[in-house]
């Protein structure tokens, strides 16, 4: 693998399932089950992570068999490795569809053009996919990836529009509270 390929994230080791040397695996892919057919999954780093040698769907998790994992104490040891594939093994996604790693990178512009920095990362913390914007200067700063704040995403242009939610206004007096008082 080159030093330019990028890894997507694909699923993330949950543990072992049963005494048999099995492993749960949370996948990240559209059906547990596509897991299979990239078969060697990576670490973050490229090296080798897990071989996949057969398995079945259970919910939205992985369950089955790797070669580097025979017992039950070794799949509970790799608990929390996250696994990856190499961006160009992945199928083509379709038109107005796209990865969600192929996002960084990107330069992140204004409606009017007007550049407010690059994709650093996308993150899910839980409530949906968040853009980590790293501006020219400054410290990064973060946008929910929806529709409204992001209208427009232009891979082969290199570039996607950003609506920066707008900022709070404070034109209260110096010193006024930021809470009303009460009325008596």
């Amino acid at each position: 693998m080159t030093s330019a390929s990028k890894l997507v994230l694909v699923g993330r080791v949950a543990g072992a399932f049963g005494v048999k040397g099995e492993v749960r695996i949370s996948a990240y892919t559209e059906t547990p089950l596509a897991l299979l057919q990239y078969r060697l999954l990576k670490r973050e780093d490229g090296s080798p992570g897990l071989t996949l040698v057969r398995g079945r769907a259970a919910k939205n998790d992985f369950i089955g068999t790797a070669s580097e994992i025979t017992t039950k104490e070794e799949a509970d040891a790799l608990r929390g490795l996250r696994l990856f594939v190499a961006r160009e093994d992945m199928p083509e996604p379709e038109e107005d569809e796209f990865y969600l790693s192929d996002l960084i990178g990107l330069a992140a512009v204004t409606p009017q053009g007007e550049a407010l920095g690059r994709v650093k990362a996308v993150h899910d913390f839980g409530a949906g996919d968040i853009l980590e914007i790293a501006p020219q200067r400054g410290p990064t700063w973060y946008l929910t990836f929806t529709r409204q704040t992001v209208p427009e995403v232009d891979i082969a242009g290199g570039r996607l529009v950003a609506v920066r939610p707008a900022e709070v206004s404070d034109d209260r007096p110096e010193g006024a509270a930021d809470e009303p008082e009460d009325e008596a």
